[in-house]
């Protein structure tokens, strides 16, 4: 398990949101980590949410607010298909968590509108864009929690 935890003093607005984000975005792949088939893609709840599709989907979520990736179909985004493997699942979250990343690094002032989004009109900020995956990434770990303890017991982070 990594300890990514934000800095707590002596960093700018940035890498506070960011270490914000990295330390929800290591609970996710923590949380998945040991996990086997089938469980892993087994949806714990009746609304069909996994362990996997939590990954797939915010997965997505970064790439469209990151890397201006649209998806044709967000409800897909919830269901890995059979032929998506966990492994491959993984390296395409931590991938686009990279790409992110650098994204947020080149941004020199978080209060204008990213122009980067694949939908028309005027972006958020980049501070709202941190703010607002925290807070998606947030509660995608607490159901992967959740999902986590339904499967073989473990709790915390």
């Amino acid at each position: 398990m990594a300890d990514t935890r934000p800095p707590r003093t002596g960093a700018d607005e940035a890498s506070t949101l960011l270490g914000f984000l990295d330390y929800l975005r290591d609970a996710i792949t923590d949380k998945v980590t040991g996990v086997q088939e089938p469980q892993i893609r087994t949806a714990g709840v009746p609304s069909g949410t996994s362990l996997l599709g939590l990954v797939k989907h915010l997965t997505a979520v970064e790439r469209f607010w990151f890397l201006g990736e649209d998806s044709d179909d967000w409800a897909a985004t919830m269901r890995p298909t059979p032929d998506e493997s966990t492994e491959q699942l993984l390296a395409d979250y931590r991938n686009a968590v990279e790409q992110a990343n650098e994204v947020v690094r080149a941004c020199a002032d978080l209060s204008r509108p990213v122009r980067h989004l694949p939908r028309p009109g005027s972006g958020p900020s980049m501070r709202w864009i941190l703010t607002h995956l925290i807070e998606e990434t947030g509660r995608h770990a607490g159901h992967a929690d959740i999902l986590r303890e339904q499967i073989d017991g473990t709790t915390g982070r």
